[in-house]
C-alpha cells in the first residue's frame, strides 16, 4: 500500500488539445503547494469551496492564467485538502503546472489514488468507489443510470440494511450460547425464518440482475455473419443510417472484420461486419478475412446470420441454425433481399424457421424490427429499473456466496442445527457482504482494484 499522507498531482483531463485542462492535487500541503506558485492571492487564507482567477508562475516564468479551486478537509472528494487547477488544455501547459508542483514536494498520483483516499478517509465505499469508473468508462444511458444508482448509494444501502438484521440475529444467537446451561432462546426463530427468506429472495434477484448488468456495462457483441454478396455490408451501413462500409456487387469485398457501436434503448451493441464465409476460396488475404470471420462468431453474444432469401437456399440456413443451437449460440435468421422476390415468396421458403426476419437492407424495410428483435434477445430485465442492477462480477461472485451461506443458515435452522454452527454461517455471510462494501479486504485487492482507475481520478 502506498503512504497516503503525502501531496499527490496528476492531470484530470483526458490527453489532447482542448479548450481547459485540470490539474488536480490532495494532500495536507495541496494549498500551500498551489499557494507557492499562485502569484496574485495568498490561498492560504481563503475559504473552502471558493474559486480564485490568477497567475501560475515558476521561476518568474508565468505558465499560464488560471482559475484555481479549493476544497479544505473533509470537505472534498477524496477527505484531504485538495485543489483543482484549471488552465488551459495544452498538453505543455498541464505539464508544465505538474512539473511546477512536483518540484515544490508533491508526487505523482497513482492510477485511482484519488478515489483510493476517498475510500480510506470514508468518503465512499468501495461499491461507490467502483462506480466512479463505471462512471467514466459508461457508453450508454442504461450504464450511466446504473453506475450512478450505486454511486449514491443505493447498493450499499441495500447491502446495509442485510448486515444489520443479520448482525442482531448473530448476536442474540451468539448470545444464546453464553446461557446454553439455563436453555434461553432470545432468537426469534420464527422471524429468524422470515428474514432469511427475505434476505435470500433480495440476494437472488441481485445475482439474477447480473446478466443483464453485464450488459449494460460491457455492450452486446453482435457478429454478423453470412456467405458473400448477402448484403451484410449494406445491413451494416442500415442499421448505422452511415456509409460506414464499402458495398459492391462483387463477392468478397469485405476483406476483414469491420467494428461499430450501436445504442438502441439504452444497451450498447457492437456490429461486427465480417467477411463472407464460402468454402472454397482461394485468395489468400480473403481466407485470412474468413478465419477472422469465424473468430469473431465464436466470441459474439450474438449471431446475425444473413441470408439472400430470394433465392432457395433453405438447406444451408437449416445447417447453419443447427449449428448456432449445437454451439448455445444467440442467434437471429435474417433473410435479406426480399426486395427482389417479394415478401411471400421469402415467408414460403423461410418462413417456418424459428428467429427468423425479412428485410431490404438495400432499401432499409424492416431493419428496425431486427433491432427490436436484437434488444428483446440480450434485454431479459428491465434496462429502465430503478433498483440496483448488479454490473460488477466482483459483486457478483460475493454475492453467490452470500447466498450459499443463506441456504445453509436456514438448512440448519430446519436441521435444529446447533447455534454455534448457525452463527459461523451467519458470519460467513456478513464477510461477503462486507467484501463487497470494503468494510472487510485486503491491501492486494485494494491495489487491484484501484489499478483499473485513470490516472488523475
Amino acid at each position: 500500500m502506498l503512504p497516503l499522507t503525502d501531496t499527490i498531482v496528476a492531470i484530470a483531463t483526458p490527453p489532447g488539445e482542448g479548450a481547459i485542462g485540470i490539474v488536480r492535487l490532495s494532500g495536507s500541503n495541496a494549498i500551500a503547494i498551489t499557494n507557492t506558485l499562485f502569484a496574485d492571492k495568498d490561498l492560504t487564507a481563503q475559504h473552502s469551496h471558493t474559486i480564485h482567477f490568477g497567475r501560475m508562475v515558476s521561476k518568474g516564468i508565468t505558465i499560464d492564467e488560471v482559475v484555481v479551486s479549493i476544497y479544505k478537509n473533509p470537505k472534498s472528494y477524496t477527505g484531504e485538502d485538495t485543489i483543482e487547477i484549471s488552465c488551459h488544455g495544452s498538453n505543455y501547459i498541464l505539464q508544465q503546472v505538474v512539473d511546477a508542483c512536483l518540484q515544490h514536494g508533491a508526487r505523482v498520483a497513482q492510477p485511482g489514488e484519488f478515489t483510493l483516499r476517498a475510500f480510506l478517509n470514508g468518503k465512499l465505499d468501495l461499491t461507490q468507489a467502483e462506480a466512479v469508473a463505471d462512471l467514466i468508462a459508461g457508453q450508454s444511458g442504461s450504464a450511466h443510470k446504473a453506475a450512478m444508482h450505486t454511486l449514491r448509494g443505493g447498493f450499499s444501502r441495500d447491502l446495509k440494511d442485510m448486515r444489520e438484521q443479520l448482525i442482531t440475529f448473530s448476536a442474540l444467537m451468539e448470545l444464546e450460547l453464553d446461557f446454553a446451561e439455563e436453555d434461553v432462546e432470545f432468537a426469534d426463530r420464527t422471524r429468524f425464518y422470515a428474514l432469511i427468506a427475505q434476505l435470500t429472495q433480495a440476494t437472488q434477484a441481485l445475482v439474477n440482475s447480473f446478466s443483464l448488468g453485464n450488459v449494460i456495462k460491457n455492450g452486446v457483441r453482435v457478429a454478423i455473419v453470412g456467405k458473400p454478396n448477402a448484403g451484410k455490408s449494406t445491413l451494416l451501413n442500415a442499421l448505422l443510417n452511415e456509409e460506414r462500409a464499402i458495398v459492391s456487387d462483387i463477392a468478397g469485398t469485405t476483406r476483414d472484420t469491420i467494428e461499430e457501436t450501436l445504442n438502441i434503448n439504452g444497451i450498447l451493441f457492437r456490429l461486427i461486419d465480417t467477411a463472407g464465409i464460402r468454402e472454397h476460396s482461394t485468395d489468400v488475404i480473403e481466407l485470412k478475412g474468413i478465419e477472422r470471420s469465424r473468430e469473431a462468431m465464436s466470441k459474439a453474444d450474438v449471431v446475425v446470420y444473413l441470408f439472400d432469401a430470394s433465392i432457395d437456399q433453405l438447406s444451408e440456413v437449416q445447417e447453419q441454425q443447427e449449428y448456432f443451437k449445437y454451439h448455445h449460440l444467440k442467434h437471429i435468421l435474417v433473410g435479406n433481399k426480399v426486395d427482389a422476390h417479394g415478401l411471400d415468396k421469402a415467408a414460403a421458403l423461410y418462413g417456418h424457421l424459428e428467429h427468423t426476419i425479412f428485410i431490404s437492407a438495400k432499401k432499409n424495410e424492416n431493419v428496425d424490427e431486427l433491432q427490436t428483435a436484437l434488444y428483446k434477445l440480450v434485454a431479459s430485465g428491465d434496462v429502465q429499473h430503478e433498483g440496483t442492477i448488479v454490473t460488477n462480477v466482483r459483486h457478483y461472485g460475493a454475492l453467490q456466496e452470500v447466498l450459499k451461506s443463506l441456504h445453509a443458515i436456514k438448512a440448519g435452522l430446519d436441521t435444529h442445527t446447533p447455534g454455534d454452527l448457525i452463527a459461523l454461517d451467519i458470519r460467513h455471510c456478513l464477510h461477503y457482504l462486507g467484501e463487497i462494501t470494503g468494510e472487510i479486504t485486503t491491501e492486494d485487492k485494494l491495489d487491484y482494484i484501484f489499478s483499473k482507475f485513470c490516472i488523475g481520478k
